[in-house]
């Protein structure tokens, strides 16, 4: 078995929004070059609904389907009536990982006050793990920041690699 500093880690994106296609996703590409500076996979990307029912159904299908490592969504962890990325994040997921959102917000309140609005998770679903990040390129950018460096760690550790 990879090590996790080894390990080619498998990301899916899920973007939420009512007013996107795919092709105008500028944040989920954004990630996605990120992700491949890192040397990582992103195995699938998709734009759903701000629903709580395809939000949820993308997660799974990435999660289970795809058997990717970390799964990133995009968008609707505002204060909108229409942000329901956390919801649907916790209707699939069993734990939490809370420090991983309290560390988004933290770096993304270095920068700006708003990030105190983010109601972004951070939660586990079997060994995949859940990111709510903010849905503009740059606040999804300045989170992915906040936590790339903890991604090889938190994978080996859902692998029980151990420490």
């Amino acid at each position: 078995m990879a090590s996790a500093a080894n390990k080619v880690i498998r990301f899916g994106i899920v973007t939420c929004s009512d007013t996107r296609e795919l092709t105008q996703d500028d944040a989920g590409y954004a990630l996605e070059r990120l992700i491949a500076d890192k040397g990582w996979d992103v195995a699938s990307h998709v734009i759903v609904k701000d629903d709580v029912g395809q939000i949820a159904d993308a997660i799974v299908a990435a999660a289970d389907g795809q058997q990717v490592d970390v799964v990133l969504t995009c968008g609707g962890s505002g204060l909108s009536p229409r942000d329901v990325t956390p919801e649907a994040t916790r209707q699939v997921c069993e734990r939490e990982v809370p420090g991983i959102a309290e560390g988004m917000r933290a770096h993304s309140l270095s920068i700006t006050p708003y990030a105190m609005l983010s109601r972004a998770v951070c939660m586990q679903r079997g060994t995949c793990l859940v990111v709510n990040l903010p849905g503009s390129t740059k606040a999804a950018s300045e989170n992915w920041e906040a936590i790339e460096g903890v991604i090889p760690h938190a994978v080996a550790m859902m692998a029980r690699e151990g420490h």
